[in-house]
């Protein structure tokens, strides 16, 4: 508990610092709530890298190739909008392909690391059975009566 203050600034001063930890800590555990409710592609490091740079590649793509593609045609000023124009659509549908191909690549791989980590525990619970060597050792044993 925070020890009462002894005038009003200080009352003031201690009100901003309470709501200060409250929003923060409301936030913190907001973001542990979304972390652990599912996963996300910005704390993928390999994905946020690939689709930064196919975001890249398709914005000057799409700039090229507009570019190209209206300069025989038109006048130089209305190349140029339609080479923006070009690369802002390519932009996005570049983005929106490599979010949806990295979606299916993390969960691809996240079943694939929880299939091998099941693996060595199948295998691990095989080589060491409580079960077959408790029923080996009542085998075994001699029988008392």
């Amino acid at each position: 508990m925070a020890a009462k203050p002894k005038d009003k600034a200080d009352a003031k001063k201690q009100s901003k610092k309470d709501k200060q930890a409250k929003s923060s800590g409301s936030k913190s555990a907001a973001g542990k709530e979304d972390g652990a409710a599912g996963l996300s592609l910005a704390a993928h490091p390999r994905a946020v890298r690939r689709v930064a740079e196919a975001k890249a590649w398709g914005g000057l793509g799409g700039f090229l190739l507009g570019g190209y593609l209206s300069l025989p045609t038109h006048s130089a000023f209305e190349a140029a909008l339609r080479a923006l124009l070009a690369g802002v659509v390519c932009y996005v549908i570049v983005w929106a392909a490599a979010v949806f191909l990295w979606r299916r690549l993390v969960v691809a791989e996240l079943r694939q690391a929880e299939h091998e980590l099941l693996k060595n525990e199948l295998a691990k619970l095989q080589g060491a059975d409580p079960v077959v060597s408790s029923t080996r050792e009542r085998r075994e044993a001699p029988a008392v009566r």
